[in-house]
This record gives structure tokens, sequence and C-alpha cells, in this order.
């Protein structure tokens, strides 16, 4: 029986110095790759840190089409597919589990309640009409049917 490319391929890695709990790489039903919680998460706490390559604006624009970018602020830009700490393969939801704040220049993912052991760590990746319109894959029964904000 043959294998599928991605069944074969190996797992990315999710570098257990930017987490705070047990956390694994696997298929996900929503997206290629997704993390998942290797232990409960109690709600309000750091989960990872969104790590990678920090880049200025005339690089982040060079490599706008790069899906592992996430805005710092108005001079820098992580790209989480250079040294990324694993945070870059949490995909999208619109009912997500994780939210994102940005604190002393770090990318914190945040649990926003609990998370159960075995769970698919979540993050709405809140576009806004300016980007390229995505469709969503989640699959919530709430799913807005788009990445992006529509709001």
């Amino acid at each position: 029986m043959a294998k599928s490319k991605t069944a074969s391929a190996v797992a990315p890695r999710i570098d257990p110095q930017y987490c705070c709990f047990r956390l694994r790489a696997a298929e996900s039903k929503i997206h290629r790759w997704g993390v998942y919680a290797d232990q409960s998460i109690p709600a309000n706490r750091k989960v990872i840190e969104y790590r990678g390559e920090v880049i200025g604006p005339k690089e982040a624009k060079r490599r706008g089409k790069t899906p592992y970018l996430f805005v710092l602020d108005d001079h820098w830009t992580i790209d989480g597919g250079v040294g990324g700490s694993g945070a870059e393969l949490v995909n999208h939801s619109c009912q997500p589990n994780l939210v994102s704040r940005i604190m002393k220049g770090h990318i914190i993912y945040m649990s926003l309640r609990a998370i159960r052991k075995g769970e698919e760590l979540t993050i709405d990746y809140n576009y806004d009409d300016t980007d390229e319109t995505m469709r969503c894959l989640c699959g919530h029964e709430n799913c807005r049917g788009i990445i992006n904000r529509n709001d």
C-alpha cells in the first residue's frame, strides 16, 4: 500500500525551549501540520513564543508570500519559517483556543480557555481586508468562511 506524501514526511519540530507545556507537531485536519497539546493546559497561560528571524519592512515586503510572517510592530516582522519555534505551525480557527499577545518585543501565544490533552492548538490569524482573501478550513460550526476579519 502506498503511503501519502504527508504520512511519509518527518514531522516538523517544536522547540521546547520556547514552550511552557509539552506540545507536539502532527498532521492536522485543518491544514497540513498542526500543533497539539501533549498535556492539559489551563486557561490564561503562556503556551509558546512565536520565534524566527527578525526582519525589517523592506525584507518583509520582499518575502510577502511567505506564510510564516508575523508583524511585530511598524518596524519589525518575524519570519517563523526561518528558525521558528514551532508556533508558526499553529493553524487558524474562527473559534481559537489561543490568542497572540505582544509583550516587550516578543509574540506570545496565550490560552484563551482550558485546552485538553490531544487538542489541536489554534489561533485567529486576524488577517484584515488589506490582505489577500483566504478561504478558511477550520470546520467550526461558526466558521466565517474566510480567514480575513469581516468586521
